[in-house]
């Protein structure tokens, strides 16, 4: 049977600076405040934005309060966007032709309200996709709709429950630390899609050493 692919969305398909949203938030800031948010941990109000326990509004609100920013929405919502990068045709193309050799795929993500709706318009203008990154994989699970975010081990159960796949068929493929510890206390197996590799460098050398887990020659 093939592995089935469970995919992280920021620093796998998408690529991601996490350093350009403090920044263009500090600029925003009276009191140059840096915001609690990284690749590693956040703030809470950051994790109820991404559960989907705060509207945009709420969430801006939030954010002008807690770190002094003087800002319109469109100023922050720019900031807010600035991590967010390219999204490489051939990630999309090597998803495209592993789902033809009958790979299942659904995407695991923690993200937002303002993320989703820039992300789906980029790649509607880029690619002219109607559903976002839905049009390529089998299933999404967005931690804004599910209310559940990794690293915890709830969003990982809902995910394979929603998909009737067993963790031991299932490859990870994450880029933070963090969240692969826990798929790998559930039993999946992962791919560290950590600097320098790609999706597409790295991927089609760990489903050849499926199930074992990809470690490359450099680490």
């Amino acid at each position: 049977m093939l592995p089935h692919l469970l995919f992280d969305f920021g620093g796998v398909i998408i690529d991601i600076d996490y350093d350009a949203t403090p920044t263009a938030m500090r600029r925003l800031s009276r009191a140059g405040s840096t915001i609690a948010f990284s690749q590693a941990q956040q703030a809470e109000l950051f994790d109820r934005f991404e559960t989907g326990h705060l509207t945009p509004a709420e969430f801006r609100a939030r954010l002008r309060a807690a770190y002094d920013l003087d800002a319109t929405d469109a100023e922050l919502d720019a900031a807010w966007h600035a991590m967010l990068l390219d999204v490489p045709a051939e990630r999309l193309a090597l998803i495209g032709e592993l789902r033809r050799q009958g790979h299942q795929t659904a995407l695991l993500s923690n993200t937002n309200a303002l993320h989703i709706a820039e992300i789906n318009q980029r790649l509607a203008s880029k690619y002219g996709f109607k559903n976002g990154i839905a049009d390529v994989l089998d299933r999404v699970f967005y931690s804004q709709e599910v209310g559940l975010r990794k690293p915890g081990e709830e969003i990982f159960r809902y995910a394979l429950a929603e998909m009737n796949w067993q963790p031991a068929d299932t490859l990870f493929i994450e880029d933070s630390p963090q969240h692969i510890a826990t798929a790998r206390r559930l039993g999946l197996r992962v791919l560290h899609l950590a600097p320098p590799l790609t999706l597409v460098t790295a991927l089609p050398e760990a489903l050849r050493a499926f199930p074992r887990e990809y470690a490359p020659a450099h680490s």
